[in-house]
C-alpha cells in the first residue's frame, strides 16, 4: 500500500487539467450564447461585478486546491523514496537523503529519533493529532471557498432580485416607462446568470475540493502507516515496545531452543553411528590381527626358522 501512494496526487491534478480544457473548450464553443447572457445588452454592470466576483473566488481556489495537490505530490514523492532507502538499509542512517527536511516524513523521522536518542515515550496518537491539525490549516482556505461559492449566487440572485423589484416599481407608477421594464428583464436576466455562473463554478470546485481532502487524508494515513510500521519498531522505547521485544526475543529463543533439540538428537545419531562404526573397526582390526599372526607362523614353518616366543 506504501508503494503505490507517489501518483495519488497527481493523478488528482491530471484530472482536473483535463477536466479544466473540456471545460475551457465547451465555453469556447458557447461564447456567442454566454456573450449574449453575461455581457451585451447589459444596462447596468451588476452582473459583470457579481459574475466577476464569483469567478475570481474560483480561481483563487482553484489555485489554492493545485498548489497543495502539488504540495501533496512532492510529500508523496518523498515518502515512497523514504520507505525504498529504510527498507533497503535500516541501519544506514541515510534514510534522508534526497529528501528535504522540511517534508513531512523528515520531520516525523528527525522527532522519533529525537526522542528515542533522550529515552522519552513516543506517543504517537499525540503525533498524529498534531499532524492533522497542522494540515488541516493547509486547506482552510480551500474549505472556505467551498463553502460560500454556491453563498455567492444567492447573494447575487437577491441583488438582481432586488434591481428587478426597483424597476417594477418604477413600472408601476409609470406605465409608459420603458426603461423600468428593462430594468426587470436585466433584474431577472442578472439573476439567472449569476445562479448558473455559482452552480457551474461549485460542481467544477466542490468535486476537486472533495478529491484534495482524500488526498490529504491519503498522505497523513501513508505517513503513520509508516510510523507504525518501520519507525515506532525501531525507536520506540515504551513498555508496549519492550513487552513487544521480549515477546519476539522469547519466540526467538524457542526457535533456538527447537533448532538445538534437533541438533542434539542428530550428534547422538551421529554418536551411536560412530560407536557402531568403531566396533565394527575393531572386530575388523582383531580379524586382521589373526591373519597376520597365522601368515607369520606359516613363513616360520616354511623357512623353517626358530619360534622368537621360545
Amino acid at each position: 500500500m506504501i508503494e503505490t501512494r507517489r501518483n495519488f496526487s497527481r493523478r488528482i491534478l491530471f484530472r482536473l487539467i483535463v477536466l479544466g480544457v473540456v471545460v475551457a473548450g465547451i465555453l469556447v464553443v458557447n461564447y456567442g450564447y454566454l456573450n449574449e447572457l453575461y455581457i451585451s445588452n447589459q444596462m447596468t454592470p451588476l452582473g459583470l461585478i457579481i459574475n466577476g466576483g464569483i469567478l475570481l473566488a474560483f480561481t483563487l481556489g482553484l489555485i489554492k486546491v493545485i498548489s497543495a495537490l502539488m504540495f501533496y505530490m512532492d510529500e508523496e514523492a518523498a515518502l515512497a523514496r523514504f520507505v525504498r532507502q529504510f527498507k533497503a538499509d535500516p541501519d544506514s542512517g541515510k534514510h534522508l537523503k534526497g529528501i528535504t527536511q522540511k517534508s513531512i516524513i523528515a520531520r516525523r523521522y528527525l522527532t522519533i529519533r529525537t526522542l528515542s536518542e533522550r529515552h522519552v515515550r513516543i506517543n504517537h496518537n499525540a503525533l498524529a493529532a498534531t499532524l492533522q491539525a497542522d494540515e488541516s490549516t493547509r486547506t482552510s482556505f480551500a474549505r472556505y471557498i467551498g463553502n460560500i461559492l454556491i453563498l455567492t449566487g444567492v447573494f447575487g440572485t437577491i441583488v438582481s432580485l432586488s434591481v428587478a423589484l426597483v424597476g417594477a416599481s418604477s413600472l408601476l407608477e409609470s406605465t409608459q416607462d420603458t426603461s423600468s421594464m428593462g430594468l426587470v428583464i436585466h433584474g431577472m436576466s442578472t439573476a439567472l446568470s449569476t445562479t448558473i455562473t455559482a452552480i457551474v463554478c461549485y460542481l467544477f470546485y466542490g468535486y476537486f475540493n472533495l478529491k484534495l481532502g482524500d488526498a490529504q487524508t491519503h498522505l497523513l494515513s501513508g505517513v503513520e502507516e509508516v510510523t507504525t510500521v518501520y519507525l515506532l519498531p525501531r525507536y520506540a522505547h515504551d513498555s508496549e515496545s519492550m513487552l513487544q521485544q521480549v515477546s519476539g526475543l522469547i519466540h526467538g529463543l524457542r526457535e533456538a531452543t527447537a533448532t538445538m533439540t534437533s541438533i542434539q538428537h542428530e550428534y547422538a545419531e551421529a554418536g551411536s553411528r560412530l560407536n557402531e562404526a568403531a566396533m565394527s573397526i575393531g572386530v575388523q582390526m582383531a580379524a586382521t590381527a589373526k591373519n597376520v599372526d597365522s601368515i607369520k607362523q606359516l613363513l616360520r614353518d616354511g623357512f623353517r626358522l626358530p619360534d622368537t616366543d621360545t
